[in-house]
């Protein structure tokens, strides 16, 4: 389902002040060929809570020494700066403690990469993410974000089932083996993402494809919102194992649901043999 585009201003004003600045600071700064934000605020849907994230595109000789947090000093004090996990820069700013994600690339291969980014990022007002383009050659590839892309059911469907299968029989052999805190993890972390995804898959609720617990009290039944709750459980060894057997119920029953809209393949032996594994005491 489309999203509406972005409101102006949005439901944050220090959101809104914040990228009008980042604006100003972009425009001023010869060394940035584009910047061009996603999230929340260029889907219409931030908050007080909301971040700021951007992709920051340098002219290619100065994508290595370019200074991030002090650029981003512009846009208010930072009481953190750090390159984070995926390589990211990742601050938080001390007035308000808005986090903000900021990714510093090349722009002559980081702005070709754009417009791939199709049924992965979603801009319904490309006009409004696009904050500096001075070459001309983002704001044509975002604007072939506009359209939001499904994900193809059948081919998702079969894979998502085929995941859940491996990361099931994963969780298994950890609950087996008695590593609890591993198996807790691997069943939040790693198998209830994949589980709703193939639930908006078939629910047909795919805004929220990369994040798939986001939003999803308001776009997605209650039935299945219970559902979900089961396979949740704090580090108790009874309670967790009920709740893995309850996970690959759903797991299971969302696998044969897609079976039967799409027909997509499911190992009925595999899926027996992992739900007597989870059986086991």
């Amino acid at each position: 389902m489309p999203r509406t585009p972005a409101p102006r201003p949005s439901a944050s004003p220090a959101l809104d002040a914040r990228v009008a600045r980042l604006r100003q600071a972009a425009h001023a700064e010869p060394r940035l060929e584009g910047v061009l934000l996603y999230g929340s605020w260029t889907t219409g849907e931030a908050d007080a809570h909301s971040d700021i994230e951007a992709y920051l595109f340098l002219d290619d000789g100065h994508a290595g020494t370019f200074d991030g947090p002090g650029f981003l000093r512009a846009l208010g004090p930072l009481a953190l700066a750090h390159t984070n996990q995926f390589g990211v820069l990742a601050v938080v700013f001390d007035d308000d403690l808005m986090r903000g994600e900021f990714h510093l690339e090349a722009a002559g291969p980081g702005i070709e990469a754009v417009a791939d980014w199709r049924g992965l990022v979603h801009l319904p007002d490309p006009a409004a993410a696009v904050l500096l383009d001075r070459g001309g050659r983002l704001a044509e590839a975002a604007a072939r974000l506009a359209a939001p892309l499904a994900p193809e059911p059948a081919k998702t469907a079969t894979h998502l089932t085929g995941e859940l299968a491996n990361w099931t029989l994963m969780l298994a052999h950890l609950l087996a083996r008695r590593e609890d805190a591993r198996a807790h993890n691997l069943l939040h972390a790693r198998v209830s993402p994949l589980q709703l995804q193939l639930c908006r898959l078939l629910r047909g609720t795919t805004d929220h494809w990369l994040t798939p617990s986001r939003a999803a009290e308001r776009d997605l039944p209650a039935a299945d919102l219970d559902r979900y709750t089961a396979t949740t459980t704090r580090l108790e060894a009874a309670g967790l194992r009920a709740a893995a057997r309850a996970s690959w119920q759903w797991s299971r029953e969302l696998a044969a649901e897609a079976h039967g809209r799409w027909g997509t393949p499911v190992p009925q032996g595999l899926h027996a043999r992992i739900a007597g594994l989870l059986d086991r005491d």
